[in-house]
């Protein structure tokens, strides 16, 4: 997707494949020509709906830098600042030349510290100084609120391996993934000048050999969605009283983290556990060339040539099956929103943003509330004493739409033409922000995404859904368009995520953001059999051109979070639409006009269809099944709709048509 064409809904007419019926698969019909006829580009793992707006805003926050490379705003307030950082930033890295001749110099800074690290404790700490600048190391750190208390904690999580979960390094399926992971380990360390010749393919299998072990102690994605099982609040000095191995106080210091006996949420305790004793049991040389491989990856991006290529022959090749990488515009263009995302995204809103979009997206999100609030008072499986709490928590809900009231705060970032040394540099300035939130009060006007994302969130936390601007756009909303588009579209976006806080973890957060039990065991028992039942319509689905390739299918027990945010999304999404008609004096979704042909209901279940629009490379698909909890586009439409009766309505879809669910197997939640 190119330019700032159109994409009204008249334009999606085109992709229809009538010789599809929607009776059978309105995935198909509403998208089928668009499938057959589309390819991906070379430089893409997928393409889609999602995607063309991601191009549209990666492209209009080019113009906006372009803008600045030419003529940048003089003057020393905070905003001129910015912009003349973001175009610095920008021409730094377009800058091949300087690139190409620095070669591995700006690495050194990385490696040197490593190879000089006498021993484990040495270590330990340069690898915190590393994290700090932007290299991967063996704990994940984070400082965000709490699960139980609403207090910012460091959080302490699984981390410490190249390939995408613990899954890769122990499936039979997986080995060709670990064989050509094995051969960029030894390419990349010998592009660094870590190791030469024949001694990088011994030190590939030494790096594989420690993330295997390291990876046996590390949870699976499923585990990791429990709520009750990541909230460990203790203190650092307990944290490093239960795992013995490693030098902690070193890799505090490494770190910068807050003085005193940090309070932690140690979200996986037993693989950080494990962790610590692989730390302990490896060689010091081993530990190095671990370390000097993921310093050597985080850097290869912004490197030589041959560091980008070798890089992006496995993160892109192997792994999403891309054959070319992304123009380098693009990748320069997200670069800066990684360091100065909020500063772009100020003057994104300013040029793409109507402020009519964020009052008619205020409407939706009411009209939402209301649905969900009428669908939680009628229904038939909920108690009263459940009833009453699920009321308070939808009514507590803070909606965030388009950007966000307060902008994060660079201007002490520096940045130079010196690319690798401003990206350590910024990397150190926004972990130092996070540290210094501790012992702060919680802000809650901040946001965790831009507003030129193309995304929306739930914060379970906050008790908050967030729409950031870019979202805001055909075929998810177009004020200009007929409110049954837009309310199968961003409606069921905005339903989906408010969805989440009734799935089967943000259920178990009350008002406040805080983990309480706030429903009778026999609500939470009715809940989960509809939730379980979800689980088994999606379990070991194949996506279709994967054909019957039984070893890569649907995880229901991984999706089932955002399955439950889809179903419930469109079910009340539905519902809405029908109260916006009646405040325009319309009789109900079933009173709408007749528009090209499409009843209300049938156009709502379009714009639905529309939404999902996208196709995969196999490997990305593949990659997405073992580790993304979202199910694939094409079952994201097809089983969500075909658990309501209005879908089977809409298209009078019969026991004798491809899409037909018997009324016995359909799922209602909310």
């Amino acid at each position: 997707m190119t330019g700032e064409r159109s994409t009204s809904p008249t334009d999606y007419a085109s992709y229809v494949d009538a010789t599809i019926r929607p009776q059978d698969d309105l995935f198909g019909h509403v998208n089928g020509r668009w499938l057959a006829e589309t390819p991906i580009p070379d430089d893409r793992s997928r393409i889609g709906a999602f995607i063309d707006l991601r191009d549209l805003s990666e492209e209009r926050v080019r113009g906006i830098i372009t803008e600045l490379g030419e003529s940048a705003p003089s003057g020393d307030d905070a905003e001129a600042v910015a912009a003349r950082k973001i175009g610095t930033l920008y021409a730094a890295y377009m800058d091949t030349a300087a690139i190409e001749e620095a070669g591995t110099a700006p690495l050194q800074a990385d490696l040197r510290p490593i190879a000089e690290a006498a021993d484990h404790a040495a270590l330990a700490q340069v690898m915190g100084e590393l994290q700090r600048a932007g290299v991967g190391g063996l704990v994940g750190i984070d400082v965000s609120p709490g699960i139980s208390t609403p207090d910012y904690l460091v959080w302490f999580a699984q981390d410490g391996i190249g390939l995408p979960d613990e899954a890769y390094y122990r499936q039979d399926e997986l080995a060709p993934v670990r064989e050509a992971y094995e051969g960029h380990v030894a390419r990349l360390l010998t592009l660094a000048g870590v190791v030469e010749g024949d001694a990088a393919t011994d030190a590939a299998r030494r790096v594989l050999d420690l993330e295997t072990r390291i990876a046996a102690h590390h949870w699976d994605n499923v585990r990791l969605r429990e709520a009750e099982q990541i909230d460990n609040p203790m203190t650092f000095s307990q944290f490093v009283a239960s795992a013995p191995g490693l030098h902690w106080d070193r890799y505090a210091a490494g770190l910068a983290l807050p003085p005193g006996d940090v309070d932690l949420l140690v979200a996986t305790p037993s693989a950080l556990v494990g962790a610590a004793q692989v730390w302990a049991e490896t060689p010091v040389e081993d530990l190095r060339l671990w370390l000097s491989f993921h310093a050597a990856a985080a850097r290869a991006p912004y490197l030589s040539e041959a560091f980008v290529d070798e890089r992006f022959d496995f993160a892109g090749r192997t792994l999403t099956g891309a054959t070319e990488n992304r123009e380098r515009w693009r990748r320069g263009v997200t670069l800066v929103e990684s360091l100065l995302g909020e500063d772009v995204g100020r003057l994104y809103v300013a040029r793409h943003f109507p402020p009519g979009h964020k009052a008619e997206m205020d409407v939706l999100v009411a009209n939402l509330v209301e649905a969900y609030d009428a669908s939680i008072s009628s229904l038939d499986w909920m108690g009263e004493e459940t009833r009453a709490k699920a009321i308070v928590k939808l009514r507590a809900f803070n909606p965030k739409v388009g950007y966000p009231e307060i902008w994060k705060d660079s201007t002490d970032l520096v940045v130079t033409s010196d690319l690798v040394g401003t990206i350590r540099a910024g990397r150190s300035f926004w972990w130092d922000f996070e540290m210094a939130r501790y012992g702060t009060d919680v802000d809650r006007r901040e946001w965790h995404m831009t507003p030129q994302t193309v995304n929306a969130y739930f914060n379970p936390v906050w008790n908050e859904i967030v729409f950031p601007a870019a979202i805001l756009q055909p075929p998810f909303f177009d004020p200009e368009t007929d409110d049954a588009f837009n309310y199968g579209g961003i409606g069921a976006v905005i339903g989906h995520e408010i969805g989440h806080g009734f799935d089967d973890q943000g259920s178990k957060f009350g008002p406040d953001g805080r983990l309480e039990n706030w429903w009778t065991d026999e609500d939470r028992e009715r809940f989960m059999e509809r939730a379980n039942a979800l689980i088994a319509q999606y379990d070991g689905l194949v996506p279709t051109q994967l054909g019957d390739d039984a070893a890569h299918t649907v995880n229901g027990a991984l999706t089932v979070g955002e399955n439950i945010g889809d179903l419930g999304g469109l079910t009340i999404a539905l519902k809405a639409y029908d109260i916006a008609l009646r405040k325009k004096g319309i009789d109900g979704v079933r009173a709408a006009p007749v528009i090209d042909g499409l009843t209300g209901l049938q156009r709502f279940f379009t714009g639905w269809a529309r939404v999902w629009r996208g196709k995969s490379r196999d490997e990305a698909l593949r990659t997405q099944m073992a580790t993304d909890p979202h199910s694939p586009e094409e079952f994201r439409c097809r089983v969500t709709a075909s658990n309501l009766a209005a879908f089977h309505d809409a298209f009078g879809v019969t026991p004798d048509d491809g899409a037909y669910r018997a009324p016995e197997e359909r799922v209602a939640i909310w």
